[in-house]
């Protein structure tokens, strides 16, 4: 099939290296079932970002929102703020998946140690700043891998180009 416009090249989209983020999570607050699964709250306390030429920390106050959907599989949905060492404040929105086996999940819901290379963790953050030389973060899309330690959550991130 030959597709309108063909006549131009589509380039694959490649990835370049955004910052390195080590965001420290306390206590899980469990909600417990529900009728889409098991909710957790995980509250977000701190933390620090890392990228080419700048740094930043994690604000304490936010949260990751999961829904265990089975035992095999956690959806994640964070919500923090990070402060540059600029003074610029920039909102974070990260949904992700998190999936492994049944007993090496239980292990991270229980706040124990899992090997990252035996559990898949990939993300989608989405950034929103009001400095104007931040702007082009919302005009970018970003991907993510992801490890979970007992009281950090380790993501390296990358642009989308």
């Amino acid at each position: 099939m030959t597709l309108p416009g063909s006549d131009f090249q589509m380039a694959a989209p490649q990835l370049r290296r955004f910052a390195d983020f080590a965001v420290q999570v306390g206590a899980a607050q469990e909600v417990g079932a529900t009728a889409r699964g098991f909710r957790r709250v995980i509250p977000i306390v701190g933390g620090q970002v890392c990228g080419d030429g700048w740094s930043a920390r994690v604000l304490p106050g936010g949260a990751d929102f999961q829904l265990l959907v089975s035992d095999e599989l956690a959806e994640l949905d964070a919500r923090y703020v990070i402060e540059t060492d600029a003074g610029d404040l920039i909102y974070v929105t990260n949904h992700a998946l998190r999936t492994g086996p049944a007993a090496l999940m239980e292990r991270l819901r229980r706040g124990e140690p899992v090997d990252p290379a035996d559990i898949y963790f990939r993300c989608t953050p989405r950034f929103e700043a009001s400095a104007p030389s931040l702007a082009w973060l919302s005009q970018r899309l970003f991907l993510g891998s992801g490890a979970r330690y007992p009281d950090l959550v380790a993501m390296r991130i990358f642009e989308v180009l």
